[in-house]
């Protein structure tokens, strides 16, 4: 495609070639949202579906940080879950250990 927009220019020239499109972490995202933390994971959702629009756009700076985000908003998810899940846990065995 680069070759009819630029006939003279080689499709490999550095200044047409793109960085390589980072991980949008859509899959964490969603399995985050369902089987873990709500609230964090659909903030790892919108940040995902950003990255694929901001590096078509030519915008590789701010799909990255998109990227980043989503990945540290879909594990913030899991580790709320985990904290979740132990604190329940917990909870239920000093009731056991009570009765």
């Amino acid at each position: 495609m680069d070759q009819y927009q630029y006939p003279n220019q080689q499709p490999n020239d550095a200044q047409y070639q793109r960085p390589p499109k980072p991980d949008n972490y859509l899959v964490w995202a969603i399995l985050t949202t369902l089987f873990c933390c709500l609230p964090f994971g659909i903030v790892s959702i919108v940040y995902s579906s950003k990255v694929d629009t901001l590096y078509y756009a030519g915008d590789y700076t701010n799909a990255q940080q998109a990227a980043d985000k989503a990945k540290k908003w879909a594990m913030w998810s899991a580790i709320a879950c985990a904290i979740g899940v132990t604190l329940y846990l917990m909870f239920i065995l000093i009731l056991a250990a009570t009765k």
